[in-house]
């Protein structure tokens, strides 16, 4: 085989663009994360009102999501992602200084549809460049957005702590990354989304009608390993503590550390996983991947204690690492679908997993125990492990 070209000046440019928008899009939110506290207090809610108000963000990115394969189809997915940019720090910055509950939940509406936009953008271009490269990526960009999330939060803590008031805060954040989204967007690749990006066949070459719909019987399956993935990733957010601590006894401390773990191995597998996804190929990394989950955590629950807990949510981080960029990759490549409408279509579904998760496994977990719930995560990677097979077997 032989070896990808060098890549020239506008494309190692346009890598820097968009992996700056992907650091940039964690950080928005993340920043705020720290101080929702103090937000809830100032605004003067309870924290079933506070959940309400956080509730309006996926709703949002539900119900307007559709609009970002329109908008990538007019203005092309480069000012789409950097402008984007702007609105979620704008949008992040008004929910900073929401006087009521009303506009709070407005203001998490608009930054939930500025994040899924922004969210299929900076992917679109991601695949863009990575086409430009003609290997593996994506894996590195979302590590970036990993860590872009812990630098957002680690940055909202230490501002909290200097006693900068909250609108000070968010606002500047808002005006400094923005500027700096605004400043990345000249490095972009050139010219609108076309299907000539995307390496697919047109549906009139294809058999018209046949196209479509063989193309919305992939996109289910591919919705299904993203479902799959905000399963094993949402085990971590929301039951990692409780698992350690109510079921297992583990001290506070401890407990925090499952989605320590987790979001490390993630962020490690992200880093790494672009030269293993080349060297092996998508279909069998994402296969390996499920099968890793499975075992893990069907080892962390079938002897639980503290040590094989947190073994397992390693190993789930690692596993499901590089699963939502394949899972992208394969939907931006899809033959007879528009620039855009692929990336649009799974990334509705991965948040829709994200939706559902949570009450499911906490319904489980009131009717049988969490131990119970939890093993939605081992069907889940069954899930990965069975469905992987439709990704593609190599980048390119």
């Amino acid at each position: 085989m032989t070896a990808p070209a060098r890549p020239g000046t506008q494309l190692r440019r346009a890598r820097v663009a968009v992996a700056t928008c992907f650091a940039l899009n964690a950080v928005f939110y993340a920043n705020l994360v720290p101080r929702l506290p103090e937000l809830r207090d100032d605004v003067g809610l309870s924290n079933a009102a506070l959940g309400t108000a956080l509730a309006a963000a996926p709703l949002g990115a539900l119900l307007m999501g559709p609009v970002a394969a329109v908008l990538i189809g007019r203005w092309g997915s480069g000012p789409v992602a950097s402008l984007g940019l702007v609105g979620l720090g704008v949008g992040v910055a008004g929910a900073a200084a929401a006087p009521s509950w009303w506009v709070l939940a407005a203001a998490l509406f608009v930054v939930g549809v500025l994040d899924t936009v922004v969210d299929v953008a900076q992917n679109a271009h991601g695949l863009r460049v990575q086409r430009g490269y003609g290997r593996s990526i994506l894996n590195a960009l979302h590590g970036l957005w990993s860590l872009g999330a812990v630098a957002g939060g680690l940055l909202g803590s230490v501002v909290a702590g200097l006693g900068v008031p909250l609108e000070v805060h968010l606002g500047v954040s808002a005006v400094v990354f923005g500027a700096v989204a605004v400043a990345v967007r000249a490095w972009m690749l050139p010219g609108p989304d076309t299907a000539a990006d995307v390496p697919s066949v047109a549906p009139e070459a294809s058999g018209g009608g046949r196209a479509w719909r063989r193309a919305a019987g992939t996109l289910a399956v591919l919705g299904a390993l993203a479902a799959a993935g905000a399963f094993v990733e949402d085990s971590a957010a929301s039951w990692s503590a409780i698992r350690l601590r109510d079921d297992l006894g583990a001290t506070v401390v401890v407990a925090g550390l499952g989605f320590v773990a987790f979001q490390v191995a993630m962020t490690a597998g992200r880093l790494t996983g672009d030269r293993v996804v080349d060297r092996f190929g998508q279909r069998v990394v994402a296969r390996v991947g499920g099968a890793v989950i499975a075992a893990g955590f069907g080892l962390a629950l079938g002897f639980p204690s503290v040590p094989t807990t947190l073994l397992g949510f390693v190993l789930a981080g690692v596993g499901v690492a590089t699963l939502v960029p394949a899972v992208y990759a394969a939907a931006d490549a899809l033959p007879g679908l528009p620039p855009g409408v692929g990336l649009t279509a799974v990334n509705l579904l991965l948040r829709i997993g994200f939706l559902v998760s949570p009450p499911l496994i906490g319904l489980l977990a009131d009717a049988a125990g969490l131990r119970v719930g939890l093993l939605t995560v081992v069907v889940a990677g069954v899930v990965v492990l069975v469905l992987g097979r439709s990704l593609r077997a190599r980048v390119t």
